[in-house]
């Protein structure tokens, strides 16, 4: 992973700097994994995240602001009562290992002064965050319980002696000369990056391999210098934190990560590359979870339209022959005459065809003339009211379909709080039940709340991320001369300016946003049409979300999610 020990290291610095004798004013616990601390320090207040999400897991400060729950957890509570108001004496890391350490200095319930410890293990999906009782060495809880059972070296449970975990009997790399490295490789045994990661602590796969794409022809005489080199610029802490894009793949570091051979993009601290690295990722993965049942219901009811639409056109084509039966039924009755009762077809001449070519009629046998032309037009009745009803019944499967291809495209680019007006639609559409808590009141004056962005002239921005988002920005939120935008014929967000003459390049930041938060966010040359809202309107009985408009133009944007990370901070 990209967060190993050498990361850890240059972290714990950063942190230490800008944060270091700060005190902790607030905390959070948005999520089941992760806190948030508010640290006033030079007067200022800072925001500390610290995750242990087993994938998305690190530490870092940020300025994302994520939405709190209305009740806070139980161990928020719990380092609500032991750790505001105190002050960070110290962070430290422990050896090369991914774990920092905050030492606290406060005051208890009786206002004598007392020490905690909170170490963030950030070790994947072992990953922990744990309180302790300084002067007792006693876990007072953690944000994750293992017990003995799962775990035979040590219990992390309230009142638990706080163990590290097991060493690793690895060699300090920042102190290792030219025999140091001699020693722990063989040459001859090859997977020199595997042999690196083995011997020296602290060591990602992803630092391995570059220091041996860095000594080239990686032998006795290239190797141990190029990573003694490599040692003293991390020591120096001489670090470029860059997020390196590779097939298709984003990777950070504290460095360029050259031998991935792709896209650099340098930053000025490492939070600021993690705020970039994991914008939307970790939200992305919550999402998932949160909506999962929502996103099966959705995929299941666009497959069962678009398997009714198949089926009606094959009826369509069928009903499309209905000229053909009252052609064969006029045709009938001309030559009743020739037609007699037993006889399973009759060859007569089609006066409406101008070459006078004859036509093969199929009979019944068993009915007589007047009853085979009778059915005919029976069949030509049926066929042309089937026509009209099968158009309807397949123009309304298509508006499903769309709907759902909709809702489908607000789910991959919602953030938690949105998923829950997303269920609330669906149920006012009638396709689920909510469940309601006992005693609890369903709050039916709540005003969805879109996101806002400030564009490079600090023009206000709005974004649905939702149907109810979306008819909210456009029929209340926006006024009849703001410019309203939104994908060509692409599934995607309302979005709009709060303008009635915003510049070209407010338009163009504007239409990454309609981009990039539609269906085509990964696609280029996205067109993007804009109109005055008052151009905009929403049918009767229409879906929500659902609008018409005209008198637009288009214009054509790439989606760039560095524009959108900017704009964002408003």
């Amino acid at each position: 992973m990209s967060f190993d020990g050498f990361f850890t290291r240059a972290m714990t610095r950063e942190l230490a700097e800008t944060i270091g004798g700060g005190k902790i004013n607030k905390i959070h616990q948005p999520f089941k994994n992760e806190l948030i601390f508010t640290i006033r320090m030079n007067r200022k207040n800072h925001r500390l995240l610290i995750s242990a999400h087993p994938t998305y897991a690190r530490i870092q400060l940020t300025n994302d602001l994520l939405e709190n729950p209305n009740e806070p957890p139980m161990f928020c509570m719990l380092l609500r009562k032991h750790l505001e108001g105190a002050i960070i004496e110290n962070i430290r890391q422990i050896g090369m290992d991914r774990i920092i350490v905050f030492d606290l200095k406060g005051r208890n319930e009786l206002g004598d002064v007392s020490y905690k410890q909170l170490f963030i293990e950030i070790m994947g999906r072992h990953s922990n965050i744990i309180l302790v009782d300084q002067e007792k060495e006693m876990i007072l809880d953690s944000i994750k319980h293992i017990p003995a059972s799962i775990n035979s070296y040590r219990t992390i449970l309230p009142g638990s002696t706080y163990i590290s975990p097991p060493p690793q009997e690895k060699l300090e790399p920042l102190e290792a000369n030219n025999d140091d490295v001699l020693k722990a490789l063989n040459f001859n045994s090859g997977k020199l990056d595997k042999q690196l990661v083995a011997s020296f602590a602290g060591m990602s796969p992803l630092l391995a391999k570059e220091i041996i794409f860095q000594a080239g022809l990686a032998n006795r005489e290239t190797l141990p210098p190029t990573f003694i080199t490599y040692m003293e610029k991390l020591s120096a802490h001489d670090y470029q934190p860059t997020v390196t894009t590779a097939e298709g793949k984003e990777f950070f570091y504290l460095v360029p990560l050259i031998h991935l051979k792709g896209e650099y993009k340098s930053f000025a601290s490492l939070s600021e590359m993690l705020d970039r690295f994991y914008f939307g990722k970790a939200v992305r993965d919550r999402v998932k979870q949160q909506a999962y049942d929502l996103e099966r219901l959705m995929k299941n009811e666009k497959e069962k339209n678009e398997t009714k639409v198949k089926k009606l056109e094959t009826t369509l084509k069928k009903a499309e022959n209905a000229s053909h039966y009252q052609l064969l039924g006029e045709l009938l009755t001309a030559n009743m005459h020739l037609v007699k009762k037993g006889m399973q077809e009759i060859n007569v001449i089609n006066y409406y065809d101008e070459a006078g070519k004859e036509i093969t009629i199929p009979l019944n046998p068993r009915k007589n003339p007047a009853e085979n032309a009778q059915q005919y037009f029976s069949k030509y009745q049926k066929a042309k009211t089937a026509l009209q009803i099968v158009k309807v019944q397949i123009e309304k499967a298509l508006d499903e379909i769309n709907y759902f291809e909709g809702l489908l495209q607000q789910i991959s680019s919602a953030a938690t709080k949105d998923i829950e007006e997303i269920r609330e639609e669906l149920a006012e559409e009638g396709y689920i039940r909510l469940r309601q808590k006992r005693g609890q009141k369903k709050n039916i004056s709540a005003k969805p709340v879109v996101e806002k962005y400030i564009a490079s002239d600090d023009t206000e921005i709005f974004v649905g991320k939702n149907n109810k988002q979306n008819d909210y920005l456009t029929n209340k939120i926006g006024r009849r001369d703001d410019i309203w935008l939104h994908t060509k014929d692409i599934p995607g967000s309302h979005v709009v300016i709060k303008s009635s003459e915003p510049s070209e390049e407010v338009i163009l930041e504007a239409a990454n946003l309609a981009a990039y938060f539609s269906k085509a966010k990964s696609s280029s040359a996205v067109p993007v049409d804009f109109t005055k809202i008052r151009h905009v309107k929403k049918p009767n009985g229409s879906k929500p979300g659902f609008v018409i408009y005209d008198q637009q133009q288009t214009v054509y944007v790439t989606p760039n999610e560095d524009i959108i990370t900017t704009m964002k901070k408003g």
